[in-house]
This record gives C-alpha cells, sequence and structure tokens, in this order.
C-alpha cells in the first residue's frame, strides 16, 4: 500500500474540470526538474537523493551507533531546514513519553533560537550528562547555531576533555569550505557533507536529516526506501498518473479562486512537527513576488476547541489539506462504566481509533459545508518507510507547485533581511553604513 491523495472533496468549489486544466503546466514543471531546465536548477540534488544517498547509509548507521553507545543525550545543533526535517520524523517515531521513561540518547535541539534562558538551560541540563554534538550548518557562521555550537563545545570539552570531544562531536557541512568545516578539519571531527545542490528544506534526506534520525534509533533504511517507492510514483508527467502534480494542480486552482491560507491538518498529535517542517517547505519555497498561499497548520481534535469556531465560520480564504494514519500502532478500547455519568457507555468496546476516526470525518463532512475544501492524504500506518513516502510526496508536490505558480521554488532571498539588520544593531564588523542609517531610524 502507498500513501492515498484524495481531491475529491474540492470540487464544489473548483471544478474537476479547473484541476485537470493545470495538466500541461504540471507536465511543464515536472520536466523541469527532471531534466533541470527551470529556474534554481543548481539545487535539484534532491529530486534523485533517494537512491543518490544508498551509498552512505551504512557509514551514517556506523556513527550513529558510536554516538549512541557513549552518549546519553545528542545535541542537534542547527536551524530550519538543518533540524526541522530530523525533529519531524523523530517526533513522528518515538513514544510520546519517552523522556519520562528514560530511554537514552534521547534528541535535543540548540541553535534554533537566541534564547538566553532555553541555552542557559539546556546547559543546565547537560551538566551531569553524557552528551554528544551533531552540528549542522554549511557555512558554520549562521548566527544562532554558531551561538550555540561554541557554547556545547566548550562544554562538552571542560565535562570531559579534547580529545573526547573529538569523538563525539560530528560535523555536516560544506566540503571543502566554511567556518564549520575549517573547525571540523583542524579538530578531527567526523564530517558528512552537505552538498552544494541541496538545499536545506529538501536536506532531510541527506545526512542532515538522515544521521539524528539514525542516532535517534530508528531505520532510516526503511525511510529511504519509502521515497524511492515515491520517487517511482512521481515519475510520470501525466497528471492523472502523479499523486505530487495532482496536489500541486489542487493547491494552485484553490489559490487562483481565492483561497489564500492552505491549512496542513492532523489527528494523530505525532505529526505536529511534520507540519512545521512543511511549513518552512512551501513558504520559503513560494512565498515570493507578492503571492502564494500561506502555509499554516491546526492539530485536531485539540485545535478544535480553539480554532475550530474560526474554521467553520470565520472568513473563507482557506482550505485544509488532511493527513491520515488509516492504522494506529496500538489498540485500546474504550471500557464500560456502571455509572455512566459521562454518558460514554454507547462507546463502549469501540477501538479509540474508531472515536477519533469519527471526529475526522465528522470534521470534514461540517468544513466542506462551511465551506472549506478539503484535500486528504491517507498513510497506511505512522512509520518510517511512509514518511519516506510522505517526505518525498511534499518535496516533489513543491517543485512543481512552484513552477506552477511562477516562482524559483528554490532560493529565499527574503530571509537575509532580518539578517542585516541584526548585525548592524550589533555592530558587526563591516556594517557600519548600516548600523548608523538604522540608529538614525530609530532615534
Amino acid at each position: 500500500m502507498d500513501i492515498k491523495l484524495d481531491i475529491s472533496k474540492i470540487h464544489g468549489f473548483v471544478s474537476e474540470a479547473t484541476v485537470n486544466g493545470y495538466a500541461d503546466k504540471t507536465a511543464s514543471a515536472h520536466a523541469k526538474l527532471i531534466n533541470g531546465t527551470g529556474e534554481g536548477n543548481d539545487f535539484l540534488g534532491w529530486v534523485n537523493l533517494p537512491d543518490d544517498i544508498m551509498p552512505q547509509l551504512d557509514d551514517i548507521c556506523i556513527t550513529a551507533q558510536q554516538l549512541r553507545s557513549e552518549c546519553e543525550v545528542i545535541v542537534c545543533v542547527g536551524i530550519g531546514g538543518s533540524y526541522l526535517g530530523a525533529k519531524a520524523v523523530i517526533d513522528a517515531l518515538s513514544n510520546s513519553f519517552a523522556a519520562q521513561s528514560k530511554l537514552f540518547p534521547q534528541i535535543v535541539y540548540a541553535g534554533q533560537n537566541i534564547s538566553e534562558d532555553y541555552l542557559y538551560e539546556l546547559q543546565q541540563y547537560l551538566i551531569d550528562k553524557k552528551f554528544g554534538i551533531v552540528s549542522i550548518s554549511k557555512s558554520g557562521t549562521t548566527t544562532e547555531p554558531a551561538l550555540a555550537f561554541r557554547l556545547l563545545k566548550t562544554q562538552l570539552e571542560q565535562q570531559q576533555d579534547k580529545e573526547a570531544a573529538k569523538r563525539l562531536i560530528v560535523c555536516i557541512t560544506d566540503k571543502a569550505k566554511g567556518a564549520l568545516r575549517t573547525l571540523a578539519t583542524q579538530e578531527g571531527y567526523k564530517t558528512y557533507v552537505i552538498e552544494d545542490n541541496i538545499g536545506g528544506r529538501f536536506s532531510v534526506l541527506s545526512p542532515v536529516g538522515l544521521l539524528p534520525i539514525a542516532c535517534a534509533g530508528f531505520d532510516i533504511r526503511k525511510l529511504i526506501s519509502g521515497a524511492q517507492r515515491m520517487k517511482e510514483l512521481c515519475a510520470s508527467d501525466k497528471l492523472e498518473q502523479n499523486p505530487a502534480a495532482q496536489y500541486a494542480a489542487a493547491r494552485n486552482a484553490l489559490y487562483e479562486s481565492g483561497k489564500k491560507i492552505e491549512l496542513l491538518v492532523n489527528f494523530h498529535p505525532k505529526l505536529h512537527n511534520i507540519a512545521e517542517w512543511w511549513k518552512q517547505l512551501y513558504g520559503e519555497s513560494e512565498g515570493k513576488g507578492h503571492k502564494a498561499l500561506f502555509p499554516a497548520s491546526v492539530d485536531f481534535t485539540t485545535d478544535l476547541h480553539s480554532m475550530g469556531q474560526y474554521i467553520q465560520d470565520g472568513e473563507r480564504h482557506l482550505f485544509e489539506t488532511v493527513i491520515s494514519v488509516a492504522e494506529p500502532e496500538h489498540h485500546v478500547n474504550f471500557p464500560h462504566n456502571d455509572a455512566n455519568l459521562d454518558g460514554l457507555n454507547f462507546l463502549a468496546g469501540k477501538r479509540v481509533d474508531e472515536v477519533n476516526k469519527m471526529a475526522e470525518l465528522g470534521t470534514m463532512l461540517a468544513h466542506v459545508d462551511g465551506g472549506v475544501p478539503n484535500i486528504k492524504l491517507t498513510m497506511p500506518r505512522l512509520n518510517e518507510y511512509y514518511l519516506g513516502e510522505l517526505i518525498y510526496f511534499f518535496e516533489f508536490a513543491c517543485g512543481i507547485s512552484g513552477y506552477v505558480l511562477g516562482v524559483n521554488p528554490f532560493n529565499q532571498p527574503g530571509v537575509e533581511a532580518y539578517k542585516k539588520n541584526m548585525f548592524a544593531l550589533l555592530d558587526k564588523p563591516g556594517y557600519e553604513k548600516e548600523s548608523a542609517a538604522i540608529k538614525a531610524r530609530l532615534a
């Protein structure tokens, strides 16, 4: 079985003929991805990554096992695509209460913010722990991860020694240049390469995501196998045969019809960070030229008790893409209670998942009736294989969708603006002019 896409619940809002009318555009976009003829074609290494990464898997697993054997905690240092994909997969596969049951190594994260309290509390937490570091940065100079890595490297060397740090620090960085590559070479750290043709948000199936996922104890071979399967399913340039093309066509048709927000919905709490990864993937890839869908997310049924009113009755500028997990990993039946004070004996003997599935179906019906189109993605189970399928599906669909929209899906010119202002305000050497201009504005 494979992940299944169902776009039938959008046809009351955009016709089937309208969606099918995107066939030529999606075929053209598909050709640009496969042949490397579109804008951003120097960042298409992810397209064949499920096959190209195979020779590295054994080495990644060996490194992960070495870290696992010595560490209670492994700190994944990175920001954006350097950590979001790994965290999404790890959280989706982990026991919801693993930290409470003292299972090691625990994977924690740093470098994704500049919060002094967060870094202080992390360092305090690590004081009595055997920990290792996986530092992920192309340049080694991105402020958030560079700051965190300097603090944690110093702490690791003080708690153990520099010789131990050589074994317990792994760097994933540029093959030949940059501050992190230079440091790794000087210190003798184990390294993996972030290839020049793979952008951060498309890097989860590279060592960037695979090493932390393997460190957490999950099967990266199954993850890659699922991605390979989805790559096969996306091989056709025919709209009716390619689920990624169908998703790209559907969301662009809805956007052109006036829908401006796409909500990624789940009814399984372990998928929360899949949505966080997805938001970067689509927001950074398509949000250019003052256009594109705004990617947002909700966790149901939780957020039905906070955002449900707006989704049902607020402005009709959104649609939902629902990720449904067909079969949970565990089996829990609802018990009978003689007093029945809560009035729930009508559920006695039913699986909890049956209740959840009826909530899912009832919500879809209510939202469609309320003017919210629904796209549905069904995963047979929540495991490495189907997460691999899901990741590649969203990546390939993103490439097609961006080209259909008329943007370069593989650059991100807008992310530098805040950095320039921050460096100027911090009086970084080389930013004297910008610093003077900003301070004059703020005076």
